[in-house]
């Protein structure tokens, strides 16, 4: 199945349901009705509306349709069960925004970058440091190591603007797994110089490694959060024990 279909499908309804064109608690069209819409087959029309129940958009009811069950959010939310982007965020969350490359490198990894990152010791690596400015208010901190040899070509104004757009559409990189980790962690000398911290000494603090399709990680973040300005968002099912 093309995943360029599917997926197509899947951005437009997201679209609808987040602007409001299929409201709170209404039906989605059948899937006969979206795969005339779209020109496709059900099972295409299936896998998009299975994407989007994984992202809490819909909850589908055997028998009777899918519901719209999405809410916006109040404020910044970033998904700790999907894997999205910055800027796909801040789309989401309808949000102006604005990053700023603060540093750009290249390092090898010694021991203790290796045994931070999870990184090979020797492996050459980008390191760029962004600060994220969310409707006019430097919100995040965002410390960011990636693989040379997957990320190649990797350039601060890449790093501007999206690096997951360009490991996607230009590399060709196939974006899986990402493990996660929050903590709360006191604020450093360098998120008080650069964060508008509003009196807080402490950040929400996510570390994550994230792996292509072949299993190799090539990124390794962390993105400290000033405490009050975000949430972050999962979707659980609830599976019945001995089932």
């Amino acid at each position: 199945m093309p995943k360029a279909k599917y997926d197509e499908i899947y951005r437009d309804l997201k679209e609808k349901i987040e602007q409001d064109v299929y409201a709170y608690q209404s039906m989605l069209p059948s899937e006969n009705a979206l795969a005339a819409e779209y020109d496709c087959s059900r099972n295409t029309v299936r896998r998009a509306l299975a994407q989007l129940t994984a992202d809490g958009y819909v909850q589908p009811m055997h028998g009777r349709g899918v519901r719209n069950i999405y809410r916006p959010a109040t404020q910044a939310a970033f998904t700790v069960g999907g894997i999205e982007s910055f800027k796909e965020s801040v789309a989401r969350n309808h949000m102006s925004a604005q990053t700023r490359v603060l540093e750009f490198r290249e390092l090898i990894a010694d021991a203790r970058t290796a045994a931070r990152t999870g990184f090979p010791e020797g492996e050459r690596l980008y390191y760029i440091q962004r600060l994220r400015v969310l409707e006019g208010k430097p919100l995040i901190l965002d410390h960011n190591y990636f693989r040379t040899s997957i990320a190649t070509g990797l350039t601060p104004r890449i790093a501007e603007r999206s690096v997951y757009d360009y490991l996607e559409r230009e590399l060709g990189v196939t974006i899986t797994t990402s493990k996660r980790t929050l903590t709360v962690e006191r604020a450093t000398a360098l998120d008080r110089r650069y964060l508008d911290l509003n009196g807080y000494n402490c950040l929400a603090v996510i570390t994550g490694q994230t792996y292509d399709d072949n299993g190799i990680q090539f990124e390794y973040t962390q993105s400290r959060h000033r405490p009050d300005y975000f949430q972050f968002q999962d979707v659980a099912t609830r599976r019945r024990p001995g089932v």
